[in-house]
């Protein structure tokens, strides 16, 4: 499979047209016509859906879409740490990191490595647990930043000293706002605002799921997210009662929002995790000594 055909199908996924990806590819358009018709000849499947004056993809479109992606992130990463090398350091370092105050450790660490080796770069990836997992497996990123609890017996880590605070993100002028704490009692009935991770795997035996307890019919989920700003969005539109972190959205006292702690108290540890036996570049072994001396570890 060519990396420059796969590079013309992306071009075409995100024009919508063979017509305007011709001409951002500076290629005639009967010339990339016949390598998409190639490419859908090898796999033996139809990319696209051809209108008269657009197209979009098919699911199988879509899958390629994906996969093509990540192929050719990785090519472009390897090509980038190879022509990096030299006697100076360079190049990047790949990071995927949840909404967590864990970012402020990958945050310092960085920038103390990034005044040693003003050629080194970070490249940071935001999602939620299973997607970091995810592309740590397929090699797309260095280092994953997770909240616990999760399962990471598969991959070398680091605990960081710092830890999470979860607690119910609401509307100042909202009834449950007068307390000092909440507990699980006063949400019962409530509109809720929850982790679809959390919502998964209800069943864990520690965290956020076992504060809730087994049985999710006791509260009105009204919504569920995978990352915390756009849901706290719609806790300030007054959608409901938001669980979530402390100081990742602003709860200062120019917002409209407030941020009240779980009762008993409930913290999460955070830690760095990476592929066993993975061989790093030099900058990123270099990040991770830096991260080590921050952990003392």
């Amino acid at each position: 499979m060519d990396l420059r055909v796969l590079r013309y199908f992306l071009v075409v996924a995100g024009c919508r047209s063979f017509t305007k990806a011709a001409n951002s590819l500076h290629v005639s358009q009967p010339a990339l016509s016949k390598q998409i018709i190639s490419l859908e000849e090898e796999l033996s499947c139809k990319l696209f859906k051809r209108q008269s004056h657009s197209v979009s993809l098919t699911e199988d479109g879509m899958l390629l879409k994906r996969r093509a992606e990540e192929i050719l992130e990785m090519s472009d990463r390897t090509l980038a740490e190879f022509s990096s090398r030299s006697d100076e350091v360079s190049g990047e370092i790949y990071i995927g990191a949840g909404e967590t105050n864990g970012i402020r450790s990958i945050a310092s660490a960085a920038c103390e490595l990034r005044r040693e080796y003003p050629k080194v770069s970070v490249n940071l990836h935001s999602g939620n647990a299973e997607d970091i997992m995810e592309r740590l497996d397929k090699g797309l990123l260095d280092f994953g930043l997770i909240i616990q609890p999760a399962d990471i017996s598969k991959y070398d880590s680091i605990t960081l000293p710092d830890k999470d605070i979860w607690g119910i993100i609401m509307l100042k002028d909202s009834p449950l706002a007068s307390k000092r704490a909440i507990r699980r009692e006063d949400l019962f009935g409530q509109p809720l605002i929850i982790s679809k991770q959390i919502a998964r795997r209800i069943s864990s035996k520690g965290g956020l799921a076992k504060w809730l307890g087994p049985n999710l019919s006791k509260y009105d989920i009204v919504a569920r997210y995978n990352l915390l700003f756009n849901a706290s969005v719609m806790a300030s539109k007054g959608m409901g009662y938001l669980i979530g972190l402390d100081g990742i959205v602003d709860t200062s006292p120019g917002s409209a929002l407030c941020f009240r702690p779980l009762m008993p108290k409930l913290e999460s540890e955070m830690g760095i995790i990476w592929k066993k036996d993975r061989a790093f570049s030099a900058p990123a072994n270099l990040f991770l000594t830096k991260i080590r001396e921050y952990c003392g570890k």
